[in-house]
């Protein structure tokens, strides 16, 4: 996984394509979504950290251009250019880049139609960066080889037709084959058809007006564009096109590696508009792949709280519901136990009296993730996602407070949960830890907004001797509070990586140079002492250096991707508090 996300910020950073205007202005207007207002309410860290993503992935011009965007919230082209001092060129290619990559919308501006196109940034997308590695992972994990690169070559692109993904992908696996064998391009496609099928995939919806959209004058105002709607709104969102490819995957030489041929670029060109799917465009569904996030954390707590056999069954309950349930639903789809009955494996050797004991232990359950809603079918079973995801969220609160401040302060803090409000005589009481600790404790997590105090007076004057204080734990505004340092902690962390990789800038170059000139004669059958010198070219004080920069590197990749995790458990619950009951 670390060296997924390090090949992909390689890939990023020095094969990133920049369409052309008209193509990506043609494509980017639905890959936003709905138009954001979250550059005002984007925090300091948030802002932060978008930069940093967008620089490491993309460079320092499309860095200036979208941390503008993220501070300013809407600009048109000019302004944009003018405020940045950039030219305008650059500022339209790196508009084009976000745009490729959903992380930039346009729309009509505050003039109306007439006036002058207005670009924003979308901020959700430019942090979804950060779990690229995690998407590639899921998708190997799922799919295999297959998958991991037809996820990873739409993330490095941001969008592609179904032909331009298989065709890629099948090379790139012939290139990694052993000699006379390669990859057919019918198994590809059957990859790219499970992850569309499972909703992994989904079409980029069609912009409305794309006929006016798509003239080239810049300063021709385009015609009153309705925002996109999400893309699941699109009749044939998940709907595969037929396509003309039939062969096997071609073994790239190593001729080819240095420089394309411009030939074979114009007829790859040529083929690719006679395929059957041109213009319709592919790009990942990320809340798909964050619902499997979340349905494998509540998978793995029930395991932990409760037993393996039981994780089972809820697994079971989710698979059968992953396509069905909307994606901000509070509950699964009702299942009766008869049919979950029938879709337990058989591996599992469960009966039926097991299974009503098993689903009858997890209602019971105080975490109370399956809930009974029915008796028809043998009884009507849910999964509560929210008070799932509010329960994993409390256990990540509980586990931070532990870590930062011992056992005895996450006693308190998890007291404060169960009991809501309580005096410092009852938490000295409850928790039984002396009266001199508990004060300090409890003083602590006030000084970090780990734990309130609320002030309810007898009298209107509040005055000490006749005010009751209270401490308290507000789950969500901690949420909240807890989500920005990790913001912060994994900013701190790419800029650590950033500075080693910086520091030791000419020794990784070095160290490539060989590794490449070592390829290229292993490639080309040379003798065992050529290879031999060539590895001398490094010195020890060099080779052991290279190691203990690359331990490092893999400790903070370790780092930012743990971190993730708990953003991730954060987001989706702070979003749970959001979403209509």
């Amino acid at each position: 996984m670390r060296s997924d996300r390090r090949s992909l910020r390689h890939v990023f950073r020095e094969t990133v394509c920049v369409p052309n205007s008209s193509s990506a202005g043609r494509r980017s207007h639905h890959c936003g979504g709905r138009r954001s207002d979250m550059s005002s309410e984007m925090t300091a860290q948030e802002v932060r950290l978008c930069g940093l993503l967008l620089q490491e992935h993309f460079g320092d011009v499309v860095e200036k251009v979208g941390t503008h965007l993220i501070r300013s919230g809407v600009l048109t082209l000019r302004a944009l250019a003018h405020e940045t001092k950039l030219p305008l060129d650059l500022v339209k290619k790196s508009l084009c880049v976000l745009m490729q990559h959903g992380m930039c919308a346009f729309g009509a501006g505050r003039r109306g139609p007439a006036g002058p196109v207005e670009y924003h940034i979308i901020c959700e997308r430019i942090l979804h960066m950060l779990r690229y590695p995690r998407y590639i992972y899921t998708a190997k994990s799922l799919y295999g080889d297959t998958g991991e690169l037809i996820v990873e070559e739409i993330l490095q692109r941001g969008q592609m037709t179904m032909s331009s993904t298989v065709k890629t992908v099948a090379d790139r696996l012939t290139h990694n084959m052993p000699e006379g064998q390669s990859m057919d391009y019918s198994e590809v496609v059957s990859a790219f058809s499970r992850l569309v099928e499972t909703h992994f995939l989904q079409r980029c919806p069609p912009m409305a007006s794309a006929e006016s959209s798509s003239s080239g004058a810049d300063n021709t105002p385009l015609p009153a564009v309705t925002q996109p709607t999400e893309p699941e709104d699109h009749p044939e969102c998940y709907k595969l096109p037929y396509i003309n490819l039939t062969g096997q995957g071609k073994r790239r030489r190593s001729s080819e590696d240095g420089e394309a041929d411009p030939r074979a670029a114009k007829k790859a060109k040529t083929d690719s508009s006679e395929r059957g799917d041109e213009g319709i465009y592919w790009q990942v569904n990320f809340q798909r792949f964050h619902l499997h996030f979340r349905d494998q954390a509540i998978i793995s707590a029930v395991s932990c709280k409760l037993d393996q056999t039981s994780s089972e069954i809820v697994r079971t309950m989710l698979r059968m519901s992953e396509v069905t349930t909307p994606t901000h639903a509070a509950f699964t789809q009702a299942l009766s136990a008869n049919e979950i009955f029938r879709a337990l494996p058989s591996s599992y050797n469960i009966a039926r009296p097991i299974l009503d004991q098993y689903l009858t232990l997890l209602v019971d359950d105080p975490m109370e993730f399956v809930g009974k809603t029915g008796d028809s079918g043998g009884g009507m079973y849910v999964v509560n996602l929210h008070r799932a995801l509010a329960n994993l969220a409390r256990a990540t609160l509980e586990s931070v407070v532990q870590e930062r401040f011992g056992s005895r302060s996450a006693r308190i803090f998890r007291l404060l949960l169960r009991k809501r409000h309580l005096e410092q005589k009852q938490v000295e009481d409850f928790a039984m830890v002396p009266a001199k600790e508990a004060k300090d404790m409890l003083y602590t997590l006030l000084s970090e907004n780990l734990v309130q105090l609320q002030e309810i007076p007898k009298t209107p004057d509040y005055a000490p001797s006749r005010t009751f204080y209270l401490y308290t734990v507000n789950q969500l505004p901690t949420a909240r509070l807890l989500l920005q340092h990790c913001y912060k902690t994994v900013g701190n962390l790419i800029e650590r990586r950033l500075y080693e990789t910086k520091e030791n800038k000419r020794l990784l170059e070095k160290s490539q140079r060989i590794e490449a000139i070592l390829a290229s004669l292993q490639a080309t059958g040379a003798e065992a002492a050529q290879l031999t010198e060539v590895e001398e070219m490094i010195t020890a004080p060099e080779r052991q250096q290279l190691e203990s920069l690359r331990h490092h590197i893999n400790k903070l990749d370790s780092s930012e991707n743990q971190v993730d995790e708990t953003i991730f458990l954060l987001e989706s619950y702070i979003n749970s508090t959001q979403a209509p009951r």
